[in-house]
């Protein structure tokens, strides 16, 4: 009843809380609106730990809440579903997200979510809404070290809920560092389906999409830094070249219609 984790959170708490919080959202991937999912069965047979899930982004909440449902239902049983919310009796409590720090500490419910999971890191290139240039604190790498040591580990490496943004370096390291399974994720239409915290529905009867693709293939001793950092652009779908692939009257029509997938702007 009373064990801890790593960084010291109740595991009892963070299964309420959890099972609490996976209730009450789970109509807005079944129901307000739909979560479109691809590749699944990976899930189910990966480690127990050391594994890094590395994501596009786009929102701050809705979409690691939405993996925590995908990932739950997967090891279930429930393959491309998260049909019936009942996986979530029995979560995987080794879950864990990076998040801004700033971000999970802006008010209540954010405070409550990182309970639930958030390794939280003080950003090395923007705070409060403006641009900062400073060193990455080595304890922020030891705490995402501690959390894939424990299990899992979601990360946005681009940073920023912006589409084709830089993805920052720091994330390349881990990788280098702690040598862990690398699972892409592309996810669409959570920004066309929540407010930029993801907390609010801005519209409904949105399909959401979620794929889920194999294990990149890294050799963490010897590949350059620049070389995985390209290989996570094109996984995610963030590399500048997807962009040259949209025909302009796609580009024109997104501008009065809310059809398209995989390129949410």
């Amino acid at each position: 009843m009373f064990k801890k984790n790593p960084f010291g959170h109740y595991l009892i708490l963070k299964k309420w809380l959890i099972r609490y919080m996976g209730f009450m959202t789970h109509r807005r991937y079944r129901g307000f609106n739909e979560l479109e999912i691809e590749g699944s069965e990976i899930i189910k047979n990966l480690p127990d730990k050391n594994v890094l899930f590395i994501s596009n982004h786009q929102t701050y909440f809705a979409d690691v809440v939405a993996m925590f449902h995908v990932f739950n239902a997967s090891l279930s049983g429930r393959i491309d579903s998260i049909k019936n919310v009942g996986y979530l009796w029995s979560p995987k409590l080794n879950i864990y997200y990076v998040a801004a720090k700033e971000t999970m500490r802006a008010g209540l419910l954010p405070r409550v979510m990182a309970y639930a999971g958030s390794v939280s890191i003080e950003r090395t290139w923007r705070e409060s809404g403006k641009n900062v240039n400073r060193q990455v604190k080595m304890s922020d790498i030891t705490n995402i070290g501690t959390a894939l040591n424990d299990g899992w580990v979601i990360t946005f490496p681009q940073g920023t809920t912006k589409p084709f943004g830089p993805v920052r370096k720091g994330t390349v390291h881990i990788i280098k560092r702690y040598k862990p399974v690398v699972i892409p994720i592309v996810i669409d239409g959570f920004r066309r389906s929540f407010d930029k915290k993801g907390l609010m529905i801005k519209k409904r009867g949105i399909l959401q999409s979620m794929i889920i693709k194999k294990p990149l293939e890294i050799d963490y001793e010897n590949e350059s830094v620049d070389s995985i950092l390209e290989k996570i652009e094109y996984a995610i779908e963030q590399h500048p070249s997807f962009l040259k692939v949209i025909p302009q009257e796609v580009l024109d029509a997104k501008k009065k219609l809310d059809v398209t997938r995989q390129w949410d702007f």
